[in-house]
């Protein structure tokens, strides 16, 4: 058993068996689901609006390159500098280049997963220079010492009284302070930490190819000003954020603020095609946009799972799933949990270290089912079992179990000669730790269906 794989048991079990954890995750997803509800039902034909970004982002990813190349003349031609990132070292090194060039201090960071992805705070606090949270939820999490729990909620597993002892117990806020009092307190914080940081980091969450552009939305605001007030501004976005026209954003945008949070449409967003131009009184002296692959093109040289980067990130998919509202975000131990995260994380990460991931799911289609770009999630986590499979990656036992299961099920005389009694040792032997000790495993009955059938219908 791998390290991964044992760390993640034994976190899943600890999560799913806490019920002051799961009351916080259940409250917080519901107030998710009832938004979103409303937010659908603003939609004359959501199935349709679906369909057509699905058609658009499984085209591009179809012509990713042609895309990619048009984005890059359109952006330079900007006064962009672009940077290709094959993988975390490289786009950390090109980051600590800029830095160090910079003779930056600190950083203002907007919430990005792509920066989680790389650990981008760690490897910067390493070199001395202070990296800054300015998302609410992620500058929570940082206080905290904690990654983001969710894609969309960095601190859903956190409920209003745990927030404010952690003020508490880190900046000195009374220990009953309201959300309004965090808020208004963070606020006061971070305009400081705005006009005196030396770089602006954010994510993207969509690229557009006809005007070089990085599409960026978000509820709080602190993304424009990440990327206004310092004077060099670093997009980190992954190379299947590619939309190809101006005009495809407004359904785009619709589907991820719906899906996301419930809202037609988000409160800030922005486009943002380069440095400070000529008679421009705001925005950075230089941008830099760092396309990050990290194991995308592995996902994309796989026909079968290459919809998978169809994924705008909206997080309806861990909404959606009985695994995740039972473990939460941290027991999957990556930067993208629930469904998708189970699907691209053993392609980014390692299949043999991660494959456990695919297996942590129902099979129940709720994944597929929400999906606003339409990913046929649960049939991709099949998919990647299959591929661990057959890459020898099954241990012993498992091996054993599938070869007796598939003898007995493949010939009824042999299932049925077999005593009951010797069934539930088998079962007991194989399951019973993989079931888990706060389960009772089924009792197989004295007779068979099939022998039952046949008693009954001489």
């Amino acid at each position: 058993m791998s390290k991964n794989l044992q760390t993640f048991l034994e976190d899943a079990e600890k999560k799913a068996s806490s019920q002051v954890h799961r009351e916080k995750l259940a409250f917080n997803i519901l107030q998710y689901d009832n938004t979103v509800v409303k937010g659908r039902g603003k939609y004359a034909d959501l199935e349709l609006a679906k369909k057509r970004a699905a058609h658009i982002k499984a085209k591009t990813v179809e012509n990713l390159e042609k895309h990619l190349k048009e984005f890059e003349a359109n952006f330079t031609s900007n006064g962009g500098k672009l940077i290709w990132a094959t993988d975390a070292e490289s786009a950390i090194s090109s980051i600590s280049k800029i830095a160090s060039h910079a003779e930056a201090k600190m950083l203002v960071k907007g919430k990005s997963m792509t920066t989680e992805e790389i650990h981008l705070n760690a490897h910067m606090e390493a070199q001395g220079i202070e990296s800054v949270e300015t998302d609410l939820g992620e500058y929570i999490v940082q206080l905290a010492g904690e990654p983001p729990y969710h894609i969309v909620t960095p601190a859903m597993h956190k409920s209003k009284e745990d927030v404010a002892e952690l003020f508490h117990e880190k900046e000195g806020l009374p220990p009953d302070s309201t959300p309004q009092v965090i808020t208004a307190h963070v606020r006061k914080v971070l305009r400081k930490k705005f006009t005196s940081a030396d770089i602006g980091v954010t994510g993207g969450n969509f690229l557009i190819a006809d005007i070089g552009g990085v599409a960026i939305t978000e509820n709080e605001g602190n993304v424009l000003l990440t990327a206004s007030y310092p004077k060099i501004h670093i997009a980190i976005v992954g190379i299947e954020k590619m939309i190809p026209y101006m005009e495809d954003l407004d359904l785009f945008w619709s589907l991820l603020a719906t899906h996301g949070t419930g809202q037609h449409m988000t409160a800030y967003n922005s486009i943002i095609t380069g440095p400070r131009q000529k008679g421009e009184v705001d925005g950075p002296e230089e941008m830099y946009v760092v396309l990050l692959d990290n194991g995308r093109t592995n996902v994309l040289g796989q026909r079968a799972l290459r919809r998978a980067l169809n994924c705008i990130r909206c997080g309806a998919c861990l909404n959606g799933c009985p695994i995740y509202k039972s473990i939460g975000g941290h027991a999957y131990n990556t930067t993208y949990s629930g469904p998708i995260g189970s699907i691209i994380t053993p392609h980014f990460r390692g299949m043999e270290e991660f494959q456990h991931l695919s297996s942590a799911s129902s099979l129940c289609g709720k994944c597929t089912e929400v999906c606003p770009v339409k990913i046929d999630l649960h049939k991709m986590l099949l998919h990647n079992r299959s591929l661990a499979v057959e890459a020898g990656n099954s241990g012993t036992v498992e091996k054993l179990s599938m070869f007796l299961w598939k003898k007995g099920m493949l010939k009824r005389k042999l299932m049925d000669g077999v005593s009951a009694g010797l069934k539930n040792t088998l079962l007991s032997f194989f399951f019973k730790k993989a079931w888990g000790d706060k389960r009772k495993l089924p009792q197989i009955a004295v007779k068979s269906f099939s022998q039952s059938w046949k008693d009954n219908h001489k």
